[in-house]
């Protein structure tokens, strides 16, 4: 039966040049967004990395102190001194009196070390030289509001849905994964990214539903890195990975796999790759150890610098 569609193996150089091109911008774009995300809300609870407590604190909530000691203890610890930073959140456990805003000392703190950002200029976050914009953030921190909630939810579910697309359409020409699996890979990431937006709503009203944030994030990583992926191997590697390559070997050792000699092999080969995720395993707690103690507060003070 003849195919339907041209395969991404056999369609022209500028075609895949052009999926390439795509891909790529894409792929790095994706990077980037994970990056963001540790800086953004990876500092929630003041410690680098993501974790369950990040979600909470971004979107319910820190409830047992105000916004202003949440962003002074988490995303914001770095842009002050220690004593400065006690001194802000002493004048907010204080009831934040208009009238020791400026003898506390803390509206020159405000000045000198918040307000190059928190401007008239900015856009999304408060303008601290309007004293009533401060006082706002010296309540409980509940978390995201739903305003901006509603206009980051419309924003991703617009722009990614896009993204989605056009990888789904480029992956959709592959060869080597059957229609049944290729319908899942394409549907999948709508589907986390729905979670993924649900999730927040969710977490705003409930903190156990952060887990749920946290899968519907990997559930679209993986995703998309699946189609990315295959469709990059099979547009430029086609030959060397998927006929002389890892397909050729899996569907030689597929074949032979009721062989006693063969299963006695992958045993061998199961312990040994056991033992190998127990040395990875330690290697990747020992290396994240290090970045966190010596690697990332290295990097703090070039970026300060």
């Amino acid at each position: 039966m003849t195919s339907k569609y041209t395969h991404l193996k056999d369609h022209d150089t500028p075609i895949k040049v052009l999926f390439t091109g795509y891909l790529c911008t894409v792929g790095i774009g994706y990077i980037f967004a994970l990056i963001q995300i540790l800086f953004t809300h990876g500092m929630a609870d003041g410690k680098f990395g993501l974790s369950v407590d990040d979600i909470v604190y971004s979107y319910y909530g820190n409830r047992s102190g105000t916004v202003l000691e949440t962003k002074l203890n988490g995303s914001m610890k770095d842009n002050a001194p220690d004593q400065e930073r006690f001194d802000i959140m002493e004048w907010v456990r204080d009831g934040a009196d208009p009238d020791e805003y400026k003898s506390s000392g803390v509206e020159k703190i405000i000045q000198t070390r918040c307000v190059m950002c928190h401007n008239e200029a900015a856009s999304g976050i408060p303008n601290f030289n309007d004293f009533e914009k401060l006082k706002a953030l010296t309540t409980q921190d509940e978390g995201a509001t739903f305003a901006s909630l509603t206009r980051v939810s419309h924003i991703h579910l617009f722009g990614i849905s896009f993204i989605f697309m056009f990888v789904g359409i480029i992956f959709s020409f592959v060869e080597t994964t059957p229609t049944k699996y290729k319908c899942i890979a394409v549907g999948m990431p709508y589907v986390f990214l729905i979670a993924d937006i649900l999730s927040w709503w969710l977490t705003k009203i409930h903190p156990m539903f952060a887990w749920l944030v946290i899968f519907a994030g990997m559930g679209m990583g993986i995703s998309f890195a699946y189609m990315w992926v295959t469709s990059i191997l099979e547009m430029w590697l086609f030959k060397p990975i998927f006929v002389s390559g890892l397909g050729l070997h899996y569907l030689q050792w597929r074949d032979s796999f009721e062989s006693d000699k063969t299963r006695a092999r992958i045993d061998k080969a199961h312990q040994i790759i056991t033992s190998l995720s127990g040395l990875f395993k330690s290697s990747v707690t020992f290396a994240k150890e290090t970045w966190l103690t010596i690697g990332w507060p290295f990097l703090k003070g070039l970026i300060k610098k």
